[in-house]
């Protein structure tokens, strides 16, 4: 099996060294951008099966760079963080597969990553259903 691949998103250098350090220890395959801007080049190399983003950043928040990659990507799952919402439950407005709080013990970002992956399959026939059948011209003749 081959390894994960995580873009961790997070404006705070040491934030986002700390995860990437601890996830790549876990074996993951990780990359890291400061913010939405640099998450979207990011993408531009390589799609990742995750991402982990900050919500509250400068420049482009995780908030938008999440309602991109739903839009564009929507095979990626994504992980929304931030210290700004205390439950583990996705947020209301938040576009992500799941939410991990900040400040609390990473352990729950890594029982958050896990469950998000290990739903994956479900996600994605999920998804497909969402997706309207593409009708052959003859039908409508």
């Amino acid at each position: 099996m081959s390894k994960r691949q995580i873009l961790v998103v997070d404006d705070d250098h040491a934030v986002r060294e700390i995860i990437a350090t601890l996830l790549i220890s876990e074996g993951y395959d990780v990359v890291a951008a400061e913010d939405g801007f640099a998450a979207l080049a990011q993408l531009k190399k390589k799609l990742p099966d995750v991402i982990v983003s900050d919500l509250e950043m400068p420049g482009m928040s995780g908030f938008e760079l999440l309602s991109l990659v739903r839009r564009h990507f929507p095979q990626i799952l994504t992980l929304a963080m931030s210290g700004a919402f205390l439950d583990d439950g996705v947020p209301m407005g938040v576009i992500a597969d799941g939410f991990c709080a900040k400040g609390g013990s990473l352990k729950n970002l890594f029982r958050a990553l896990e469950q998000l992956i290990g739903s994956a399959p479900a996600r994605a026939d999920a998804r497909r259903r969402e997706i309207a059948p593409v009708l052959d011209s003859a039908q409508w003749e």
